[in-house]
């Protein structure tokens, strides 16, 4: 009886791992078939400029004066 539920999470773990293998592989497949084939992963992006943008002056600091409560 001990042997039956020790083998029952075992075969739980084993299941869980291929669903989720074949999960990983049902989204990425093909890209993993490409990779062995030697194949680029993605088409190459056409070259585009970037803008920097500057970084903004930051504001002055604010006085604070301090007074007693009344």
């Amino acid at each position: 009886m001990l042997a039956a539920l020790g083998a029952l999470p075992f075969l739980a773990t084993i299941w869980l791992v291929v669903v989720l293998g074949a999960s990983v592989l049902e989204e990425s497949g093909a890209k993993i078939a490409a990779a062995l084939k030697g194949e680029p992963r993605q088409p190459p992006m056409p070259a585009t400029r970037v803008r920097i943008r500057a970084r903004q002056a930051c504001a002055r600091p604010m006085r604070v004066e301090w007074r007693a409560a009344a």
